[in-house]
């Protein structure tokens, strides 16, 4: 089954990831990929870093002719500050001032107490956000397949904050409200209240979060599987998602609204069209019933805290002398909901094209291609 592995640091040579169980016959869009990149660097409150990277992905194996083979695919992600890191990340062995205050918020002290490590550098370097650029990378492999089948993953913020949005129009007029917009706002005056809030933090020193929405539409009926509990779609996207640095929470449709609702104002009535099929007038489900896609579209919301590394840091120790001292300072950015937001359709469509290609089959998108319609055929007949 597909799987992906990533390596590298965020301020290494670079960053790669391998791709592997990924089917022969997909045409591999460059462009495409690289303007996924793109999107994940871009963003109102976003730091410095994000005018030094302009990252794109060089191919390394499993593409021939512009089209996968088979066999696994291997992406190379430059890093371009690099030379200013060059002599703190080292192969050789050197002496370079270790860091040594850990960051509340951030893996440093859990790293530290876990490997017996004398640098935080060391745990700062893998921890780092950065890693998420080569799983978009991965994600964009996902959605060029996904888009075969007609299914579409976009996402968009509906809060910073204390600003909480509402929005209006179909899923198609939101997506492309939320690309036009800095902050993947498709809400105009709550855009501008966010602006607000971002400059406040800045100006303060501090940092903001919010809640993203991811939404995939055109998932067909019956993606995962109730017979064991890690085969369970709901389960699969809700780890994919908390695993993005950042996230707290994860909810599949109105999971915390539906907390506090009787169970008739909370299920989705099952009606049935001879031309339509099965569907329903709400989605209150998210799109996932007992682990299972229904067909509806399925929708994801994540919290983001806000980023630990602040330009005012908080309180931390010294890890040898035990004294009270301000944290560990880093460049870091003020708010990353947005980015956020585009790293978790990454995953999303990860983990669909994966209980996709496990239903249809993995070796040849032409096969999955015949595999898929007889489904749907069989559909349609019941």
């Amino acid at each position: 089954m597909p799987r992906f592995l990533t390596a590298g640091e965020s301020h290494g040579k670079c960053l790669i990831t391998i791709i592997e169980g990924f089917p022969a016959g997909l045409r591999l869009d460059l462009q495409f990929i690289n303007q996924e990149l793109k999107r994940r660097q871009q963003g109102y409150g976003r730091g410095e870093r994000m005018k030094i990277e302009h990252d794109e992905v060089e191919v390394l194996s499993g593409v021939r002719l512009g089209r996968t083979t088979g066999a696994p695919i291997t992406f190379l992600i430059e890093n371009k500050d690099f030379p200013s890191w060059e002599e703190i990340m080292s192969l050789e062995e050197r002496k370079v001032e270790p860091v040594i205050v850990p960051r509340p918020g951030h893996a440093d002290l859990g790293g530290y107490l876990k490997y017996g490590l004398e640098d935080l550098r060391d745990v700062i370097e893998r921890a780092s956000a950065r890693e998420t650029a080569a799983r978009v990378a991965v994600g964009a492999v996902a959605k060029l397949l996904l888009r075969e089948f007609n299914i579409d993953i976009f996402s968009f913020t509906i809060a910073i904050g204390k600003t909480r949005v509402k929005w209006e129009g179909d899923w198609e007029s939101i997506k492309e409200k939320a690309e036009l917009s800095p902050l993947r706002c498709p809400e105009v005056s709550g855009e501008e209240k966010m602006k607000e809030e971002i400059d406040e933090a800045r100006e303060k020193g501090d940092s903001l979060g919010g809640i993203f929405q991811v939404v995939a539409i055109g998932v067909p009926p019956g993606l995962g599987s109730y017979v064991q509990w890690d085969r369970r779609l709901d389960a699969r996207l809700a780890y994919a998602i908390m695993s993005i640095p950042a996230v707290k929470g994860v909810e599949i449709g109105e999971g915390f609204t539906s907390a506090s609702l009787p169970g008739s104002a909370v299920q989705d009535e099952i009606l049935y069209d001879r031309k339509e099929g099965f569907f329903r007038l709400t989605n209150r489900a998210g799109g996932i019933e007992g682990g299972v896609s229904n067909g509806e579209a399925i929708i994801i919301r994540g919290a983001v805290k806000p980023v630990p590394t602040l330009s005012k840091p908080l309180r931390s120790v010294h890890l040898r002398t035990k004294q009270s001292l301000p944290a560990h300072k880093e460049r870091a950015d003020v708010c990353v909901v947005p980015s956020a937001g585009v790293i978790a359709e990454a995953m999303t469509a990860w983990v669909i094209a994966s209980a996709f290609l496990e239903k249809f089959g993995v070796d040849s998108l032409e096969d999955i291609k015949e595999s898929y319609t007889t489904y749907l055929e069989r559909l349609k007949r019941m």
